[in-house]
Formats: structure tokens, sequence, C-alpha cells
């Protein structure tokens, strides 16, 4: 039973891998009470100002305590991560990092407009959203009831935690998901089909010490 479980573990592209078991290990500290949730989270006067750095990492990988909540985050990241990291980042490991990143350091920019320590939804969210806007022709049933197709699975699923977890407040971490996720599709994919792009290729580019670093190809 071992073999495929660890088989199943290593057919997990990489850096998904990274962050799932990440998430788990912060979720597993806490639960263990070898470090506190005000110890991970993130805001400006902490990480720069108290020179606590690891809160730029943190606030990306905790999910909350082990429960059903973390479940369902981490599912996200399985499923739509690994989508994105064997498709349309299919040996191309910096740029999808490079991708992480940069969706990281907009939350990051954003967060001290609004009241969310936590920023590790808003980042699963923005592949959700990445991924959706990248398949438009894949249809999906959501919940088994409705089949709808992918452009409108993160407008759904905003819509149920709006209705059915509290309003705006349960859903502003999925609208900043949608924000970061869009600025990167729109520079990315849009700008040079639509817009007046003279390369005709996307607005960000993977520096290259970072393809390097990753060993992949800086053509």
């Amino acid at each position: 039973m071992a073999q495929p479980v660890e088989q199943w573990i290593t057919d997990i592209p990489p850096v998904t891998r990274a962050w799932v078991v990440a998430s788990i290990g912060a979720s597993v500290l806490v639960e263990c009470q070898v470090v506190a949730p005000l110890q991970l989270y993130f805001s400006w006067k902490a990480a720069v100002g108290n020179m606590q750095a690891w809160r730029f990492i943190t606030t990306f990988l905790y999910f909350g305590p082990l429960s059903l909540d973390l479940a369902f985050h981490l599912f996200f990241i399985m499923r739509y991560s690994r989508l994105l990291e064997e498709n349309s980042f299919s040996n191309r490991r910096a740029d999808y990092v490079w991708l992480l990143s940069l969706c990281s350091a907009f939350l990051l920019v954003i967060s001290p407009l609004l009241t969310m320590p936590f920023l590790s939804s808003s980042l699963a969210f923005a592949l959700v959203y990445i991924w959706s806007r990248r398949n438009p022709s894949i249809k999906m049933s959501l919940f088994g009831v409705i089949t709808i197709t992918a452009p409108y699975l993160p407008l759904c699923l905003v819509a149920f935690s709006w209705l059915l977890q509290g309003g705006f407040q349960a859903a502003i971490g999925d609208i900043v998901g949608i924000l970061a996720g869009h600025t990167y599709v729109f520079l990315q994919d849009y700008w040079p089909r639509e817009m007046w792009s003279t390369t005709g290729r996307g607005e960000i580019q993977t520096p290259a010490p970072v393809k390097r670093l990753f060993g992949q190809s800086e053509r």
C-alpha cells in the first residue's frame, strides 16, 4: 500500500508538491503548538519593521488548522496548480515559480488595504482564475448540479462564498485572488493578442537568473 501512495506523491509536479507539503507542515506545527498563527501571519510592520522576513513566505503557506477547510484548500492547490504546472507550464518550472512570485508580490502590495493576515487562499484562487481563463472551452459540473464552462468557475465560487459564508468579507480573499490572476492573464495573454504588442509575446518575462536557477532554457 505504501508504494502507490509514494508513487502518487512523486507524480505531483515539484513546485505544487513543495507548496502542498509546506502547507501541511505549517498546519501540523500549529496543531502541535510548535508555532502559533501569530508567528506566521503577514504585516509590513512585523515583516520589515521587526525584521521577521519569514512572514513573506508563511502567509502563503498557512491555510488554517487541520480541518476539512484545509483539505478543501489543498484540493484546490493539488488540482489547479498541478494542471497549470503540467500543461501551461510544462517543462517551464522557472516560469511557473515566477508566476507564483508575481501573484504573491501583488497580494503583498495590496494587503495593507485589506484585513487579510493570511494570503494563501488568495494565491490559490489566483491559480484557479488563470487556469479557467486558459481553458475557456472546458465544461465542468459544479457540485453535480450545474454545468458551466471553466471561465465561470471563479465567479460561481465567489458567489457561493458570498451567499453561504457571510457576505463580502467572506469573499474578499477570492476577489483579491481574481484581481491578482487577472493582472497576470491580461499582461501575459490578452495584451499581445488584443493590444499593440510588437513582439507578440507576453509582457512578463522570467529573469534569466531565475531560469538558470531552475535549469530552464533561456530562450
